[in-house]
């Protein structure tokens, strides 16, 4: 599956999160996370300072998502883009301004999202979460498929939505067939 082909990957994300609650938690934990991860990842050297968005992990993690968003999907990652943007300039004032209190309280956050995420899939989606199957993809794309939802719900692009919601329909009845499969072999 090609990276940046955007339908085969909000197929998979889509697949793992089909459940209305499972979404709802997605719609906060997601942005959480991407969110303190950036505040922590400012506690790190920075290589040049710019105004406001000092070029440490944070910055340099946050340009590479914004990249590669605009990548994946031009219009849908340009909208994104100064969100990031703005995002960092917080994360960063947070961090200069209130050093260990602001990195201490982002790991809470940090920590309690993944709880409340993994939990959303045990209880509502009776699966695994996507990170477990494949690390990299959901922490780099689930900011963005979280972002398409949002999208979607405001009429954006609602011929994709339809083909995505389609061929979920398809991949859960697969994957239910094969579980039903194994059930009758053990």
């Amino acid at each position: 599956m090609g990276v940046l082909d955007l339908e085969k990957q909000l197929l998979s994300y889509a697949s793992y999160h089909h459940n209305p609650h499972n979404i709802l938690i997605h719609l906060f934990g997601v942005p959480s996370i991407m969110f303190t991860g950036f505040l922590l990842a400012t506690n790190t050297p920075s290589l040049l300072d710019l105004p406001y968005i000092p070029l440490n992990l944070g910055g340099i993690g946050s340009f590479v998502f914004a990249v590669f968003y605009i990548l994946m999907e031009p219009v849908a990652g340009l909208l994104f883009a100064p969100l990031i943007a703005a995002m960092m300039v917080v994360v960063n004032h947070l961090t200069a301004t209130y050093g260990a209190t602001a990195t201490w309280w982002a790991w809470c956050g940090f920590l309690a999202s993944w709880v409340v995420q993994f939990i959303g899939h045990g209880v509502f989606e009776k699966r695994a979460p996507a990170v477990l199957d494949n690390p990299i993809q959901p922490i780099l794309l689930a900011p963005f498929f979280v972002w398409f939802e949002i999208l979607f719900y405001f009429g954006y692009r609602p011929e994709l939505q339809a083909r995505i919601e389609e061929k979920v329909v398809l991949e859960l009845k697969r994957l239910q067939d094969e579980k039903d499969m194994s059930k009758k072999k053990a």
